[in-house]
């Protein structure tokens, strides 16, 4: 909701401090990111480029710079080696000057992050005890070690693999890929020898504002100072203490008036400047940003904020970019938070470890609730390590509004023995959880328990805790991620004690093997997880997760009968009423197959007046307020902004239907002649535009000739894709100056009817009758896929759809050229061109052999183009229909790889996870032209595009 302006002015905010006083001094020896590094000298131990000293760039992960060798977290699986014991060592030097006039100061030497164990020296003396922890701020006080005003040598030797079996139990056997080197900044800070090493602050909702205040070195006697500051820099509130010589800790108080509340869909920040004053003047300052809101667990009930309850829109991310692994990378924090919020999402799960500062700085400012994580892949660190790097991560992320939970561990790697290490030093006591996976370890009242299917999920928030996974819908390949969602979030977002949860996951982890030629290598099935591709391609369920989690829900999917221009709506913001947003509306023409453009012209456009629907589930309607000549047009787009302008979703209904949507695309002209032949094995209809053949023996389509080019290879249908079927009889006739061929079937197939037509266009009616649960029904045919150039279409698009992933697509004439890409693999060309696509009115396949077309004036067909898989495993899943180009009425569900692994199946994922039930007839007419359709009397062949606006 608040943009990146809003977070730019904060930043600017957060350089507020007064002038003249004492403040942190910092010096980068490092760079700032890997867009600015600085050169160290270096030597590895073992692998590619090693046993030389040469000079690498800080931060960044050495194997990236063509170091060492790369392994996964789960090599001792895949490779039977246990790469615990691993001895690749990088070994790091820089020398480099401390100003003069930092004489007199305490230094500290700070690093953000560095893989895994860290042992550093200072002119040849330890720095301190060597660090044992990939993911966490540590520091040094090296007052003592280093020169002023002259050149120092910093050695840093950094283990890949850590010493500590407890640490490489938690960081380095897991399921993501294992990176080694300082990748994460490294700086000097300079503080006078009186000083406020940190202030943690409790800002709750109804305005109170507690800190903590730890000191060292107070020499004397002297006043500490806070001022709160809005996020317009006015000071808003204060509070004074006083400190005595040797004091270590002081707690300041005061209450704020009415403050702006954070949540994610209002991220109001504010600021505190501490001041450390004596003999009235002031010594040293320092501040922090903050936020005013309370999080409360209410047991047996919900996840509260403010007082609200809140359900969690959630996905998993792992720090990760294809060059750089998880080396800082600024851009690519702002870059998540805004596709996390783009699938109008409110929270993320930092898995498996806390992510860079900047990325919860920028959660604070655009508004995502975070669940904040000590590493722990299924083991967990021993006591001794775990409450150092415990320490660590709270210290430095407490003072984050986003921040709403800490999650201590994953799956199994949970030692109990830190639960209460976090309330050491977080003043708010933030919840704890664990992250876990198996059933029945509810803590702290909410229950997180991976991949739970549908029906579990039920039972289990009919429980007694909260249900919140904190992992569900493994996003493998074009599984999970938004396949079944929808009936999971219905479920969350009307049960007392469902809290939402976290997919897994954000993106396919593909990394850029410098051992071969910079190839993006996903481990194969192991890393990608996402419903991004690695450089955060957008795969079809990050459409239909923006759909289905959009705070407006639309409560039809097409225009409802006596639809008098209002359209009913569900309010499902936390906070915010729907008067705050803001609606447009436009009625638009498809363009014809004959046109060269796809997309639509745009008839008439306007905005409506917001609706006044509170948030939490209210219901209303928006009153469009439509032109009299609304039914004029092929369809009407409506779409919702939040109150800061982004577009929440856009919806498309259709306003004609069958054969009036086909006026202009379809000419079915009884003007000119037609002509039938048969033989004892075939049935001919022929026109001046085109000659078929149908096979009498099995009802098969032969032959295909247009007048105008070769013989198409298109044929081998129509086949019933499900039920049996038996020619029964052949009967020809006329039907004015149209030709006909029936063709009777026994068992579910009934009949099959072609007619041609005197304008080239050839027409299949036909009847099937199926009583059970099918996973696909309808016709197929062939096509050789590789003689297959593109598509254009009047339909749902641009991306393929399952069974229970209906959503992300919308009415369009859409356009894609062939690509044979499989989601989750290079080249992430997308949307991928072979599936199952939704309400096809008409689809022009061009190919080698020309163009030819297809149309129905009957709603609910899903085209099927080629062969695809939806989940790759010991064989594609799910089973595709006979044929290769199929013409259907359902089309099946897909399951997850998970749903797989566990001998579980799909149906267990909820209602629209089920085989399709059909009970019944069901009858159906295509249509199909062969060549290039003419265009029909009205036609505007030649006509500039119209701008196609996407979601």
């Amino acid at each position: 909701m608040f943009g990146i302006k809003k977070y730019m002015a904060a930043l600017a905010l957060s350089a507020s401090l007064a002038a003249g006083a004492q403040q942190k001094e910092i010096q980068y020896l490092s760079g700032r990111d890997v867009n600015h590094t600085v050169d160290w000298d270096f030597y590895c131990t073992g692998g590619r480029k090693s046993g030389t000293w040469t000079r690498i760039p800080v931060p960044a992960h050495w194997e990236q710079q063509g170091f060492g060798a790369y392994n996964y977290g789960r090599d001792y699986k895949t490779y039977g080696k246990n790469f615990r014991f691993a001895d690749e060592k990088g070994l790091y030097r820089h020398k480099f000057r401390v100003p003069q006039g930092w004489k007199g100061k305490k230094v500290f030497l700070v690093f953000e992050g560095s893989m895994t164990d860290t042992d550093v020296k200072i002119n040849g003396k330890p720095a301190g005890e060597m660090h044992q922890g990939a993911f966490y701020r540590f520091k040094y006080e090296v007052t003592d070690k280093v020169m002023f005003g002259k050149e120092n040598l910093l050695e840093a030797t950094v283990s890949k693999m850590s010493a500590d079996e407890s640490v490489n139990n938690a960081e380095r056997l897991a399921d993501y890929w294992i990176l080694g080197g300082i990748f994460r900044p490294v700086y000097l800070e300079a503080v006078p020898t009186s000083f406020i090493e940190h202030a943690v602050v409790d800002a709750k909702a109804d305005g109170s504002f507690r800190l903590q205040a730890h000191l060292s070195g107070l020499e004397q006697g002297a006043t500490l100072v806070a001022r709160i500051l809005d996020g317009q820099g006015k000071q808003v509130g204060s509070a004074t203490a006083k400190a005595n010589k040797g004091d270590s800790l002081v707690q300041l108080s005061t209450v704020v008036s009415n403050p702006k509340l954070w949540t994610a869909e209002t991220p109001h920040m504010y600021r505190f400047e501490l001041s450390l004053a004596s003999g009235g003047k002031t010594g040293y300052q320092t501040g922090d940003r903050f936020g005013f809101r309370t999080i409360e667990i209410r047991q047996g009930d919900g996840i509260y904020l403010n007082g609200t309850k809140i359900k969690m829109k959630g996905i998993n991310r792992h720090v990760w970019w294809p060059e750089t692994g998880r080396a800082t990378r600024p851009e690519t924090d702002l870059l998540d938070v805004q596709l996390i919020k783009e699938m109008n999402m409110n929270a993320v799960r930092c898995s498996h470890y806390p992510p860079d500062k900047r990325f919860l700085e920028i959660c604070d400012s655009l508004g995502l609730y975070v669940l904040d994580e000590l590493a722990g892949w299924q083991k967990a660190y021993s006591t001794k390590a775990g409450s150092k790097l415990v320490k660590e991560m709270v210290l430095r992320d407490a003072n984050h509004p986003s921040v709403l939970i800490w999650s201590n561990g994953n799956e199994g790697g949970h030692n109990k023995e830190l639960d209460d290490d976090y309330g050491q030093y977080d003043l708010s006591h933030h919840p704890v959880i664990h992250a876990h996976h198996r059933p029945g370890n509810a803590f702290h009242g909410i229950d997180c328990n991976h991949y739970e299917d549908y029906y579990s999920t039920k039972a289990i928030v009919a429980d007694s805790n909260i249900y919140m996974p904190t992992e569900f819908l493994h996003a493998q390949d074009d599984g999970g991620g938004a396949a079944a969602l929808s009936d999971f979030w219905e479920l969350h977002w009307k049960e007392k004690r469902g809290a939402g949860g976290f997919l897994w996951a954000l993106v396919d982890e593909g990394l850029v093997r410098t051992d071969f030629n910079n190839q993006i290598d996903v481990n194969g099935l192991n890393a990608p997880d996402g419903v991004l591709g690695p450089h955060r391609q957008k795969e079809g369920s990050f459409w239909a997760i923006r759909e289905i989690y959009a705070p407006v829900k639309m409560l039809v999917q097409e225009l409802p009968a006596g639809f008098n221009g209002s359209l009913p709506l569900e309010n499902r913001y936390h906070f915010t009423n729907l008067k705050a947003c803001h609606f447009t509306w436009a009625l638009v023409n498809y363009k014809k197959p004959s046109d060269p453009f796809a997309g639509y012209d745009i008839q008439a456009k306007g905005q409506s007046i917001a609706p006044d629907i509170a948030p939490g589930g209210a219901q209303g309607s928006l009153h469009l307020g439509l032109p009299a000549t609304w039914k004029d047009a092929d369809a009407l787009q409506v779409a919702a902004f939040d109150p800061s302008g982004k577009k929440i979703y856009q919806w498309t209904f259709r306003t004609k239907e069958g054969q009036d949507l086909l006026a202009g695309a379809v000419a079915l002209l009884d003007t000119a002649a037609t002509k039938l032949t048969e033989t004892d094995s075939l049935v001919t209809l022929s026109g001046s535009e085109l000659t078929v053949s149908i096979g009498k023996k099995d009802g098969l389509l032969q032959y295909v000739k247009p007048a105008a080019s070769d013989a198409l290879s298109f044929g081998k249908g129509p086949i019933l894709v499900s039920g049996d079927s038996k020619l029964e009889s052949v009967r020809t006739y006329a039907e004015g100056n149209s030709q006909v061929a029936e063709f009777q079937y026994s068992g579910a197939l009934q009949y099959m009817k072609w007619k041609i037509w005197g304008s080239g266009w050839l027409q299949l009616d036909y009847a099937y009758t199926l009583n059970g649960q099918y996973p696909f029904t309808g016709i197929s045919f062939t096509y050789p896929e590789n003689f297959v150039l593109g598509a254009k279409w009047l339909g749902k698009g641009p991306y393929r759809v399952w069974k229970n992933r209906l959503q992300g697509v919308t009415d369009n004439v859409w356009e894609s050229m062939y690509n044979n890409n499989q989601t989750g693999s290079a080249p992430w060309q997308l949307p991928e061109f072979k599936g199952y696509y939704a309400d096809i009115s008409w689809m022009q396949l061009n190919t080698v052999e020309g163009k030819f077309t297809v149309a129905s004036p009957h709603p609910g067909l899903f085209i099927r183009l080629f062969d695809f898989y939806g989940l790759s495993g010991v064989k594609p899943h799910p089973e595709l229909p006979v044929g290769n180009l199929s013409f259907l009425d359902h089309i099946p569900p897909i399951g997850t790889k998970l749903a797989l692994n566990i001998n579980t199946n799909t149906k267990s994922l909820g209602p629209q996870s089920e085989w399709n039930t059909v009970n019944g007839t069901t009858k159906r007419t295509i249509y199909f032209y062969f060549g290039l359709p003419k265009p029909t009397k009205g036609d505007k062949q030649f006509t500039m595009p119209a701008v196609n606006e996407l979601l």
